[in-house]
């Protein structure tokens, strides 16, 4: 008896110290009764917003809570690669959002949870996108930007159809070998209307029903059910995404027409020596989620840098300058001119880290309560990476508000140690992609670069009209406002440089 008493005390005991908090939450705002600070998660502008939480409360990392949900924010790079990198065993997954399995967006190797469905698909990644196998897609990638360069010669005041196209065009062929032929494309017009319906409802706070999970079971008709009827749209769109390039890339293979792509080659694999169907399904969301994280991440990036080129002509001359002094005038750059261009890689470098595509990172979450810097962390927090407060920290990036691709480079004029994109993410959940990403941003600078001047654009009277330093928040994405520039083909190759495209 008295040991049955004993056992009871002990497991009253223990579960006392496992659901007692020994330390307080980290630093930020106050939570109000029964709602927490769910009215205090920023639904727009929320990087800047996060490091003026920062400064309010003092502190390179903010927390908030809202009905059972908590989020971390990590404004520091020192903090971010202590939780997300050397403790990445605690924070690799991703939240549990309820809105994901409304709008059917489980499969996507970005969001789905960390376990053995997505080591399964990170290997197929790992085999297929490490930086050997990444030169594979090189050629698509090399004609795909050709082809935009063509666009911008014959029609420069459309840069930003021309942009949107060569993102699309550049994932759609090197996963499925399909050819987008304009933005009509059922294919594309689905993608573009979901993408921009739901990345919106992936920031926290984004929709209520990812704060109140049981709100997910509002029929779609009850008034004020926004985000419920945006996911059953979204999930239509989503089908036909998949369903279109994989009905024509199975085609072409039985006909025995397709390219070479990511899916087309799966195919005849499983033609020749069979698969298995856990393989199948995870090479069809790979592609869509490559398609889906490359189109709108390549506008950004390539949209900041036509701006950044526009505004910063000295810049512009010196890269220019390079290029002549090493792949001459006779041909366009290409991938094996990379190592040779140290000014170009700084200066891709610097675009990103002046205009990261996804300025918040995407989120983590943490399996399992855990302690840092005094503070209590409890499990299931959502944790972002702040990319935006990173790039600007003067102690990592000294003036942090001045585009400057030196910083990128040594006293000799060579690349520097600070190889990291940040934009690219953390831990074991950096991009899967990011050698494909890296090729595929660099050559577009570098051949637009070789080809045009990028210039402010001038009214009526020839004066040139400013570009505001502003950017348009959709979701966890980030995009260059609009602007006007213009694309003046160089002097210097009146013809050389467009008689190679056209061989």
């Amino acid at each position: 008896m008295f040991e049955t008493h004993r056992l009871i005390v002990w497991k009253v005991i223990s579960y006392w110290l496992k659901n007692s908090q020994s330390a307080p939450y980290p630093p930020g705002p106050k939570p109000k009764p029964l709602i927490g600070n769910a009215l205090d998660l920023p639904t727009s502008s929320s990087p800047e917003m996060y490091i003026e939480w920062g400064k309010k409360y003092q502190s390179d990392f903010v927390y908030a809570s809202a009905l059972g949900s908590s989020v971390l924010v990590l404004n520091k790079l020192e903090d971010a690669d202590e939780i997300l990198d050397r403790r990445a065993r605690k924070y690799s997954d991703r939240p549990a959002l309820p809105i994901l399995k409304l709008m059917d967006w489980e499969w996507n190797l970005a969001s789905q949870r960390y376990g053995t469905s997505w080591r399964f698909h990170r290997t197929i990644c790992q085999q297929n996108f490490r930086a050997v196998a990444a030169r594979d897609y090189y050629p698509p990638i090399l004609e795909k930007t050709h082809e935009m360069l063509h666009r911008l010669l014959e029609d420069p005041d459309n840069f930003e159809e021309h942009n949107k196209m060569l993102s699309i065009s550049i994932p759609m062929m090197t996963m499925y070998g399909y050819e987008v032929k304009s933005f009509q494309d059922p294919c594309i017009v689905a993608a573009d209307e979901s993408l921009r319906l739901g990345a919106s409802l992936l920031l926290p706070g984004g929709t209520w029903i990812n704060v109140i999970p049981a709100l997910r079971y509002i029929p779609s008709w009850f008034p004020g059910a926004t985000a419920r009827r945006d996911a059953a749209k979204i999930r239509e769109l989503t089908k036909e995404v998949q369903r279109i390039p994989l009905e024509f890339v199975k085609k072409e293979v039985e006909n025995g027409t397709a390219i070479p792509s990511f899916v087309s080659n799966f195919l005849r694999k499983k033609r020749n020596a069979g698969a298995l169907q856990a393989e199948e399904e995870a090479v069809y969301n790979i592609a869509n989620t490559v398609y889906s994280a490359a189109s709108d991440t390549t506008i950004s990036a390539t949209s900041a840098f036509f701006y950044l080129m526009a505004v910063n002509p000295d810049i512009q001359r010196k890269a220019q300058a390079e290029i002549d002094r090493v792949v001459g005038t006779n041909r366009l750059p290409d991938f094996e001119d990379r190592a040779s261009l140290p000014y170009i890689e700084a200066l891709y470098r610097e675009v990103l880290r002046f205009a990261p595509p996804i300025p918040l990172g995407l989120p983590h979450a943490l399996t399992e309560d855990d302690y840092y810097k005094g503070y209590y962390i409890p499990k299931g927090t959502v944790v972002l990476g702040n990319i935006w407060a990173m790039t600007r920290d003067e102690d990592l990036y000294p003036d942090p508000l001045k585009f400057k691709p030196e910083r990128f480079l040594d006293k000799d004029g060579n690349v520097n140690d600070d190889k990291r994109v940040l934009a690219y993410g953390f831990g074991r959940r950096v991009c899967a992609g990011k050698y494909i990403a890296s090729a595929t941003t660099w050559i577009v600078m570098a051949s637009v670069l070789a080809c045009f001047n990028i210039e402010k654009a001038k009214d009526e009277f020839g004066n040139e009209i400013g570009i505001k330093d502003d950017y348009d928040d959709f979701g966890i994405l980030r995009h260059k406002s609009k602007f006007r520039c213009s694309f003046v083909p160089r002097s210097l190759w009146p013809s050389n440089s467009f008689r190679k495209l056209n061989e």
